[in-house]
């Protein structure tokens, strides 16, 4: 058993320790970005601010002080928003040691850099000590329901097929089963990119346009997924699996997805920042990875037609209405 640091005490965070924690054996230190949200998980025994409902076992400990939190565990696992990942690594970093094990848990595309989780993480280096090893656990996982110790299956991948295998047999537990893979990239980019096509088929929802109009945009969105994972480098078939497909379908069409949430509140005509703040803390990804995403597919010269509506959508260009019409008018072409 390990030694396990995750850092980032949000939901998805405070989820993977939960579950982690029902395996036993494992010591497990959760970092929070505040204190005083440590200090109540400590005192509480519930993370009142981004998980409330759920029991914190004592096997987990609560902590605001990184070098404690990170410096000798077996594997640290990085949970925080996409856009804040670059600023809590470039803390951290010093306290790592190349032995240790790095999992990024984070889905998005960095703004400015267009940059995946792994890509920013290996352009922060110290000078002549290098980075931990890197892997990538993605998936179809609300983090509730891997809360409350539903099934869940999601993907573990790591460029070395040995590490891949060792990380699934430690943070496999009860209720939460890892496949491996070798494609970081696909993995990476498909739990990055369906959050931005679950806006999408939420504003689909909110204009109650039906079924058949999520359905269109689910399929539609992994081909779009598919071309530019395939443009980075990733594969078709990562795409077809747990980290592209399975966590577009969950995403796209589950209650307790934020991202479709927010889709849902656009069509229904509301204004994103009431939207954001409503979320209390909490982040839907695709709000900031949608700018990202078109930036990477220029680069790459990709068409991305439903993530460039969405962008027309978030930065008041165009109505929901005007982009579902937009789609649907587009010229023809083959499946």
């Amino acid at each position: 058993m390990s030694r396990i640091a995750i850092v980032g005490s949000g939901s998805w965070g405070t989820a993977l320790a939960l579950a982690l924690a029902r395996r036993g054996g494992h010591s497990i230190v959760l970092w929070a970005h505040s204190a005083a949200v440590a200090e109540t998980i400590e005192r509480e025994r519930e993370n009142l601010a981004y998980l409330p409902g759920y029991r914190i076992s004592e096997q987990i400990a609560a902590t605001a002080d990184l070098a404690s939190a990170v410096g000798d565990a077996e594997i640290v696992i990085l949970a925080v928003p996409a856009q804040h990942l670059r600023h809590t690594f470039q803390k951290m970093v010093a306290f790592l040691r190349p032995s240790q094990s790095l999992v990024s848990a984070t889905k998005g595309i960095e703004d400015a850099s267009f940059l995946r989780m792994t890509e920013v993480i290996s352009g922060i280096t110290v000078a002549e000590r290098p980075l931990p090893a890197l892997a990538v656990l993605s998936g179809p996982s609300f983090a509730q329901e891997v809360a409350a110790g539903f099934p869940t299956a999601v993907t573990v991948a790591a460029a070395s097929n040995r590490l891949a295998s060792w990380l699934q047999e430690e943070l496999s537990a009860p209720g939460l089963r890892l496949y491996t893979n070798e494609d970081l990239i696909g993995v990476e980019l498909g739990g990055a990119l369906k959050n931005v096509i679950a806006i999408a088929a939420g504003t689909a929802t909110g204009l109650g346009l039906g079924h058949n109009s999520v359905a269109a945009i689910v399929t539609r969105g992994i081909a779009e997924m598919t071309r530019l994972a395939v443009a980075c480098g990733g594969r078709r078939e990562t795409l077809a699996g747990l980290s592209g497909l399975g966590d577009l379908v969950l995403t796209c069409t589950g209650p307790l997805s934020r991202n479709r949430q927010v889709g849902i509140a656009l069509g229904r005509g509301r204004k994103l920042p009431e939207i954001l703040e409503e979320l209390g803390g909490k982040v839907a990804e695709g709000v900031r990875t949608t700018s990202a995403t078109l930036g990477l597919a220029l680069r790459r010269n990709v068409e991305m037609p439903i993530t460039a509506q969405v962008a027309g959508i978030l930065n008041r260009e165009t109505s929901p209405q005007n982009a579902i019409r937009a789609l649907m008018t587009r010229p023809g072409r083959d499946e």
